[in-house]
């Protein structure tokens, strides 16, 4: 007989109940990527060859047990996410994503109850939050047409990166404004220029419909950049060129509720015509603009903009940026010194590390918008050739950075519009 016993301290006579002796440890080791598990039941995860996804139970009870561990120290390089499987985990429902990614780790899973669900009972990233899932689809919205209108149209641009036909707009149309997510799911259009600097947004819901326009918070004015930092939906708009066609480092921090702050400190040089993606984990970065040469300034979890970090890259202005693969990001195109419309790009690594130039792919343009799609994959569209004409044409990012040749334009040929990421469901 195999258990615990107890104190028999009125030395009671009979048989005596087996109790549980622990969990029972699955001998054979898990190599393949995808695997389900039970409760009561410890694993060995060798991902040495491959990154895994670990399918939870579909029912648990209180107490249920689950222990899972790092078995040859190779989580960081391929990581293990848990499917919570319709629970939620650790208050989360299961559409957000809990990775592991860290060598030697190992995670003690306790079942509580179905508003908290699966919680880490021991691991040794307990207080880190799970981060939501990517963003599937995007939005492109106003800009400048070839005949120097503004206009206010958007396209909805799918998880496969096919660019929508044009969408009567909403909102007053205007050029060279910001866009970005928030909330995780949604994003936002803010500030821009009509026939003067303005302060206004327009929120967009995670199924792409466009809000009308709300009052303005913080400093008008045009050629800004965007950023999402945290994990809880968080958002910036900073730097930019105000009233006074003075350059600023000015920033706006937007809640996951889409609420926008009143104007709080940047850092770096001020300059505008920039742009700014997320990096790594909760981290964000704004590189390039004029009068900012090639500089960049990282932004912190909490989202404080760090001091100057020097050039890498050709020195240009009004180009665009988008997340690609995990945690990972790219500038590309833009106006450089002589009216050098340029095609290259550059990478930025999980650390926020700008790679020198990549050798461009697709018409050189400015002033054209970009933002994340399908998950892994980013889309730069539209922009202004060096003759002066408004293209609606699109480059496709793949998830490991490779920037496609140019796609023929759906969306009607303008510059200075502004795209970003919306939508958990594909």
């Amino acid at each position: 007989m195999s258990g615990t016993i107890g104190s028999n301290i009125l030395s009671h006579s009979g048989t005596v109940a087996e109790t549980a002796a622990g969990l029972n440890w699955v001998s054979d080791v898990v190599t393949a990527s995808t695997v389900t598990v039970e409760s009561g039941n410890g694993y060995w995860i060798n991902t040495t060859s491959n990154a895994c996804t670990i399918t939870l139970p579909a029912s648990a009870e209180a107490g249920d047990n689950i222990v899972i561990v790092d078995f040859a120290r190779t989580w960081g390089t391929n990581n293990v996410t848990l499917d919570s499987n319709g629970l939620n985990f650790q208050g989360n429902s299961d559409v957000y994503e809990n990775t592991y990614s860290t060598n030697g780790q190992s995670v003690n899973l306790i079942y509580s109850d179905a508003t908290k669900g699966w919680i880490p009972l021991e691991d040794d990233v307990v207080a880190d939050e799970p981060d939501p899932p990517p963003t599937q689809r995007a939005i492109l919205g106003y800009g400048r047409n070839q005949s120097n209108d503004k206009v206010n149209t958007s396209n909805l641009i799918n998880s496969s990166g096919v660019v929508g036909s044009d969408v009567t707009g909403v909102g007053t149309a205007r050029r060279s404004l910001g866009a970005v997510s928030y909330g995780g799911d949604k994003a936002i259009f803010g500030y821009g220029l009509t026939d003067s600097r303005v302060s206004m947004t327009n929120l967009v819901n995670n199924s792409g419909v466009v809000g009308s326009d709300v009052s303005g918070v913080g400093t008008a004015r045009s050629g800004l950049g965007t950023t999402t930092y945290g994990t809880t939906g968080q958002a910036m708009f900073a730097y930019g060129e105000n009233a006074s066609s003075a350059k600023v480092t000015t920033r706006n921090l937007v809640n996951s509720s889409g609420v926008v702050a009143s104007d709080s400190s940047g850092a770096g040089t001020a300059r505008q015509v920039l742009a700014g993606n997320a990096y790594g984990v909760g981290l964000g970065i704004f590189a390039f603009g004029n009068a900012g040469g090639g500089v960049s300034n990282l932004v912190s979890f909490t989202g404080v903009i760090a001091t100057d970090t020097s050039a890498v890259g050709t020195s240009r202005a009004a180009l665009g940026a988008a997340g690609y693969g995990t945690g990972l990001a790219i500038f590309a195109f833009g106006e450089a010194a002589g009216s050098d419309f340029t095609n290259v790009s550059n990478k930025v690594s999980f650390t926020g590390v700008v790679a020198s130039d990549t050798t461009g792919v697709g018409t050189g343009r400015n002033s054209v918008a970009a933002a994340s799609y399908g998950g892994d994959k980013a889309i730069f569209s539209g922009g202004e050739l060096a003759n002066g004409n408004k293209v609606g044409m699109t480059n496709l990012v793949s998830n490991t950075g490779v920037v496609a040749s140019d796609v023929s334009a759906v969306a009607t040929g303008r510059e200075a519009a502004a795209a970003s990421g919306y939508s958990y469901s594909a």
